[in-house]
């Protein structure tokens, strides 16, 4: 688990550094979604609104969106995550997840 949990901090905490490509398509939907899980669950997490567990869970599934749903090194993965992170504030995030937290799983399936 402690693996687990370094992947996700080595994938969610990024530098903000210049992505050396762009993703477009299907894998910068992917990404959105991606981001858009992580930063609700850390900030959830930060809250208090959920526990660790859950936050473990949704970061997880962040991973693995990443990893089946995104071409690239994990360094592009990375920084990529780190330029849509810097676009959204934490309230379009949140409206997101409420809107399309399930149309994501859906599209992009982790099992």
């Amino acid at each position: 688990m402690r693996n687990f949990i370094a992947l996700c901090a080595t994938l969610l905490c990024a530098t903000p550094a210049l992505a050396d490509r762009t993703y477009g398509g299907e894998e910068a939907a992917a990404l959105r979604c991606a981001n858009m899980l992580a930063y609700t669950a850390v900030t959830l997490a930060r809250e208090e609104m959920i526990g660790q567990e859950e936050k473990e869970v949704m970061l997880g599934i962040t991973v693995l969106i990443l990893e089946r749903h995104v071409s690239g090194t994990r360094a592009q993965k990375k920084a990529a995550m780190a330029v849509m992170r810097d676009r959204r504030d934490i309230d379009a995030t949140l409206r997101d997840y409420r809107r399309n937290a399930a149309k994501c799983l859906v599209q992009f399936p982790i099992n």
